[in-house]
């Protein structure tokens, strides 16, 4: 893998240059086609003679970083550039800067006039504007790529690699391009559909939802209602609990095992705002240890949920050490002057400490978590 590596970063400069020089025609695709094949990158289609030439825009599902240079190593046509800022890298990936960083609705508009000349080559869009591994189902459809034009035409893509997965959420289009390098081979499948018209009074999203449809059966997934902004989301939430303590499943206590450093705790927004509910929920329930709550909080984000959860028993924990405060929830001495001189005096709440000792018989363990529960609402009115 490190030999093809090497080898093919010094073949791959060829074919940049060769695709720089010569000019779009189809020689110039036939030998870069064959130059990637070098490179370990074997595009195949299936119905050519799908392809409408009068088609100006194509739908394709996203796979990979590279979607769009394969599908013009096939027939000549323009992918937007629609993150990242313009320049030589955008361009170096076969990126088509239109100037525009304004809003969707400036998109369309210069994408209808760039469609308006028919010299310009036709329009390659990804309505699920993130790429997924393409086994699962597929991102819900933007409506914006539906309104340039009435007549669009699917094209369905799938991808094959040996050994290595082929789309790595988060991974970089440099990291994919070096894994590309390093596998042996990858197969790029095209297949075209026939195009599809709008129908007569049929609104962008609905149009957008039924080309949807048709890739999904034609590649047999599933059409999700999943957007890219719901990607995101997951990802960040991924990213947030692997830099949390998660439990695993041994005989240490948690409150033996080492906490987050200070670094990841009080850094991100994020990380703040969980730190500050975990002292919450710590205030009323000082047995649990702070690591459990941290972890019950990403999952719940509510401070009253996760209470629920801690007293209900749907998290399990190990109390901790008298020394760190295992009673229950009772109001300390400084907190029951604090509030003496806030409401007058008010009674420190009675209540027993937390037993030792695992209950044996349902009724104990029930009787013990009604007066903890008893206890907690005592002192929440308080």
């Amino acid at each position: 893998g490190l030999c093809l590596l090497i080898l093919r970063l010094f073949i791959g400069v060829h074919v940049f240059l060769v695709s720089c020089a010569l000019p779009d025609s189809l020689l110039r695709r036939f030998i870069v086609r064959v130059m990637c094949s070098v490179l370990g990158l074997f595009v195949r289609q299936s119905d050519p003679r799908l392809r409408d030439v009068n088609v100006r825009v194509y739908i394709a599902n996203h796979v990979t970083q590279f979607d769009h240079n394969v599908i013009n190593l096939l027939t000549s046509c323009n992918t937007p550039a629609l993150n990242g800022a313009p320049g030589f890298i955008c361009w170096s990936r076969g990126f088509m800067e239109l100037g525009v960083t304004g809003s969707r609705a400036e998109l369309v508009d210069s994408l209808k006039v760039y469609s308006s000349h028919r010299g310009n080559p036709p329009l390659l869009l990804f309505p699920e504007e993130a790429a997924t591994n393409g086994r699962a189902g597929l991102l819900r459809f933007s409506s914006w790529p539906f309104s340039i034009l009435d007549v669009v035409q699917p094209v369905a893509l799938q991808v094959q690699r040996p050994l290595i997965t082929v789309s790595v959420a988060d991974s970089s289009w440099i990291t994919e391009l070096l894994w590309t390098f390093f596998v042996p081979f990858t197969v790029y499948q095209v297949r075209w559909m026939p195009s599809v018209p709008r129908r007569a009074e049929e609104l962008s999203e609905d149009f957008a939802l039924r080309v949807q449809e048709l890739l999904a059966m034609e590649l047999g997934v599933v059409s999700t209602r999943l957007t890219a902004a719901d990607k995101t989301e997951h990802m960040k939430r991924l990213r947030h609990m692997s830099r949390l303590p998660f439990a695993p499943a041994s005989s240490q206590p948690l409150a033996a095992r080492p906490r987050m450093p200070s670094s990841l705790t009080g850094g991100a927004p994020e990380d703040v705002r969980i730190t500050a509910m975990a002292q919450r929920v710590k205030e009323v329930l000082p047995h649990v240890p702070l690591e459990v709550i941290r972890v019950d909080l990403a999952q719940t984000n509510c401070v009253d949920t996760t209470i629920a959860n801690l007293l209900e028993g749907r998290v399990p924990f190990f109390p901790e050490s008298k020394e760190a405060g295992t009673d229950l929830p009772a109001p300390s001495t400084s907190q029951a002057a604090a509030a003496s001189g806030i409401q007058g005096s008010v009674a420190v709440l009675p209540s027993k400490p937390a037993t030792k000792q695992f209950a044996k018989s349902p009724e104990q363990r029930h009787l013990s978590l009604q007066e903890r529960k008893r206890a907690l609402y005592d002192y929440a009115r308080r």
